[in-house]
C-alpha cells in the first residue's frame, strides 16, 4: 500500500473514532501502565476531560477510582501481554461511577486501544424491572395471603390474638410495600440538577432526628463534621431513612444505630454509612443486590428499602457496598462523588 493510500485509510479511520458514540483512548504503555496519545470527543464528553489536558497524563488517574487500582493493574498486564480485554468494568466519569464494556485492543508492542462503551442506563433498567417484577410480586402476594388468612378467621368468628396479630402485620407490611414503592418510582423520576451539589450534614441530622422520634427503643447516633458536600439531592435522606428503618426492624432487640458522614480518597468521595449491632444482611440478600448473584423466583431479597438505597445512590453516580459493623452486625455504605 502506498503513501498516499495509507494517509487516507489513517484518515478514514481518525473520522470514525471521532464520530463513534463509544468513548475511546489511544495509549502507549509506560512502565506497564497507558499513558494517553489521543482521545476522541465521546472520551471528552463522558470522563469531562479536554484532549489537551487528557493527552500525556496516565489514563488510570484520570478514570480509575482507587478502590478499583487492582483490577485496572491487572487489565494492564494483559494489554502488555499483547491479550486483548474484554471486560464490564466500573470507571469514574463527570457523573460520578459508571458501568462500561471495555475493550483493551494492542495494536503493536506498548500501544493499544481503550473503548468505553457505557452499558449503565441499559443495565439498571433491565435490573430495576426485574426487581420489581419478581420481588413485588412474591411480597405483595404473600403479605395478601397473610390477610386474608386472618381475616377468614375473623369471618368464621375465630379471632383469636394470634389471628388479630397476623392481619395487624400484613397490613403493616402491604403499607411498609407501597410506600417504599412510591419513594423508589420519585427518585427515579426526579429531575436532577445541572450541578446537584448537597450538603448532606442537615440531611442526615434531619434523618437520625425522625428515626429516633419513630423508634424510641433504638438508639440511634449521628458521627458528623459541621458540613459535607456532594453530588446529591435532598431524597438523599429517604434512602438513608430506609437504611435507619431496615436495621431497627430486622433486629431481635433494642438496636443501636450509628450514621456517619466523611471525606474520603483524598477528598474526592463522600462516605455516608448506617451501621448497627444485629444479625446482618444475608449473604444471599446481598449478593443479589449487589449483582454478584442472578434474582431468580426464590433468590430476589425481602424488601424495597435496600434497592431504594442503590439506586438512589447510583442516580447520584455513586456506588453502595455491605460491610461488617465493629458491633458484628451490618454496615452499609453510600459512596458519593464529590465533583470534579
Amino acid at each position: 500500500m502506498g503513501n498516499r493510500q495509507r494517509t487516507q485509510k489513517s484518515g478514514r479511520f481518525r473520522h470514525l473514532v471521532e464520530h463513534v458514540q463509544d468513548a475511546v483512548v489511544e495509549f502507549e504503555l509506560v512502565e506497564g501502565a497507558p499513558v494517553i496519545v489521543e482521545v476522541n470527543p465521546a472520551f471528552e464528553e463522558v470522563f469531562g476531560y479536554d484532549a489537551g489536558d487528557a493527552i500525556g497524563a496516565p489514563l488510570n488517574d484520570l478514570i480509575v477510582p482507587p478502590w478499583l487500582a487492582e483490577e485496572a493493574t491487572g487489565l494492564d498486564e494483559r494489554t502488555a501481554a499483547g491479550q486483548v480485554n474484554y471486560r464490564r468494568v466500573r470507571r469514574q466519569t463527570a457523573d460520578g461511577m459508571r458501568e462500561f464494556l471495555y475493550r483493551g485492543i494492542p495494536y503493536e508492542k506498548g500501544r493499544g486501544f481503550a473503548v468505553y462503551t457505557d452499558l449503565t442506563t441499559a443495565n439498571r433498567r433491565e435490573r430495576r424491572l426485574e426487581v420489581l417484577n419478581r420481588l413485588l410480586r412474591h411480597n405483595l402476594r404473600n403479605s395478601v395471603n397473610v390477610v386474608a388468612g386472618a381475616a377468614e378467621s375473623v369471618r368464621e368468628g375465630n379471632a383469636d390474638e394470634e389471628a388479630l396479630g397476623l392481619l395487624e402485620s400484613g397490613a403493616a407490611d402491604l403499607l411498609r410495600l407501597t410506600e417504599e414503592a412510591g419513594e423508589i418510582h420519585r427518585t427515579l423520576t426526579e429531575t436532577l440538577p445541572d450541578d446537584p451539589t448537597l450538603d448532606c450534614v442537615p440531611v442526615l441530622e434531619s434523618v437520625v432526628a425522625e428515626y429516633r422520634d419513630r423508634h424510641p427503643d433504638a438508639t440511634i447516633r449521628a458521627d458528623l463534621p459541621a458540613s459535607l458536600s456532594a453530588t446529591a439531592t435532598d431524597r438523599l435522606g429517604v434512602a438513608v431513612g430506609a437504611l435507619v428503618e431496615n436495621a431497627v426492624v430486622h433486629h431481635d432487640g433494642d438496636p443501636t444505630v450509628r450514621v456517619r458522614g466523611e471525606s474520603v480518597e483524598g477528598g474526592e468521595w463522600v462516605d455516608i454509612t448506617v451501621a448497627d449491632d444485629g444479625p446482618g444482611i444475608p449473604a444471599a440478600e446481598r449478593e443479589v443486590i449487589t449483582g454478584e448473584a442472578d434474582i431468580t423466583q426464590t433468590r430476589h431479597g425481602t424488601g424495597l428499602g435496600l434497592w431504594l438505597a442503590k439506586w438512589t445512590v447510583e442516580r447520584y453516580g455513586g456506588t453502595l457496598a455491605f460491610e461488617e459493623s465493629d458491633a458484628g452486625g451490618a454496615r452499609v455504605r453510600m459512596r458519593l462523588y464529590r465533583g470534579r
